[in-house]
């Protein structure tokens, strides 16, 4: 390569990094970004005056209550609600649920030989006390998150006192009493911080009529089987399977239940009030059942009903698809 065409190579670099240089200086000014001083799209949230975040609800402490309250009435309670998973007498065996003979001042995760959820087996030393009993019944999920148990909870702070006070004589020596002072303390703890008097609130509008025409039939032709599964996965799996064939837990395998004979899965003990029932399951029979166990089959297992008939048509209208020909719904 000869001297003349090393000059023209050395040249036509030169002349290419003086156009990037001269086309980035013509660029910055005529485009000249400026950082913003504050966003260009502000987003604001409204609140009323003096409007302040809602605060989570608060369980009532059962306390003050457990002086006056009714074991009897409690042991009701406990036979309706609980006995499909627990037993009571001391050294009973677990079902779903441990038994719960001396629960009241026993350690959590205290019942020999029965696996406890992850939730409770990590507070297996703390001593069940009343305040922890009751926030577990008024809502396990809350108290213990993971639980197994599905019971949704007990809202009444004074069913909870006459439970525990039931719950507090399953033992040789039942725990003291609340004294004075802790009950005073809990009373103090439960006080409302004083605050501006609210406006005086409207009168109320006068309750509106039940809407005309509420049947059964009328219920479940509006009814949503998706959400009767979730109701029945949160109330009613811990104690029945719904597939084809599966086994009984506390109560039968529920698939087909729709027009099939009352107490007719092979090998399942039912309860006295259960065989004494004739004929198949009617919709209405169903109906009838989850609303209130313990009134349609008196003395019968199964404690937990559905007062919601909305949630109860849903459940029944989640029930019809367990079965190879489901059976029309009765018109509304």
């Amino acid at each position: 390569m000869n001297s003349s065409e090393i000059n023209k190579l050395v040249a036509s670099v030169l002349v290419a990094g003086i156009t990037f240089m001269v086309a980035g200086i013509i660029g910055q000014a005529l485009v000249q970004p400026k950082q913003l001083r504050e966003p260009a799209i502000r987003i604001e949230v409204a609140q009323a005056p003096g409007a302040a975040a809602p605060a989570a609800p608060t369980i009532a402490s059962v306390l003050p209550l457990l002086a006056e309250a009714n074991a009897e009435t409690g042991g009701q309670i406990a036979r309706r609600l609980c006995s499909a998973c627990h037993t009571f007498e001391q050294g009973g065996r677990a079902l779903v649920g441990p038994n719960l003979y001396g629960v009241v001042g026993g350690p959590h995760a205290n019942a020999s030989g029965f696996t406890y959820s992850a939730a409770l087996a990590g507070m297996k030393d703390k001593p069940w006390s009343y305040e922890d009993l009751n926030k577990f019944l008024a809502k396990p999920a809350d108290y213990a998150p993971g639980t197994r148990m599905a019971f949704a909870g007990v809202s009444s702070v004074q069913q909870r006192a006459d439970l525990i006070a039931y719950l507090r004589t399953l033992a040789a020596t039942p725990v003291p009493l609340p004294t004075a002072a802790e009950i005073e303390a809990a009373r103090a703890a439960a006080a409302p911080a004083a605050a501006p008097a609210a406006p005086a609130a409207p009168a109320a509008a006068p309750a509106a009529a039940a809407p005309a025409g509420d049947s059964l039939g009328a219920r479940l032709a509006a009814a949503d089987p998706a959400a009767g599964q979730v109701v029945f996965n949160r109330i009613c799996a811990v104690c029945h399977t719904a597939n084809e064939g599966g086994p009984a837990r506390v109560g039968p395998n529920l698939w087909n239940i729709i027009g099939r004979e009352h107490s007719s899965m092979p090998g399942f003990n039912y309860s006295p009030a259960m065989k004494a029932k004739t004929g198949p399951w009617t919709y209405e029979e169903i109906d009838a059942w989850l609303a209130n166990p313990a009134a349609f089959a008196p003395g019968n297992r199964m404690g937990i009903g559905v007062a919601d008939a909305k949630q109860r048509a849903d459940v029944i209208a989640y029930l019809r698809t367990l079965s190879a020909d489901p059976k029309p719904f009765p018109a509304p």
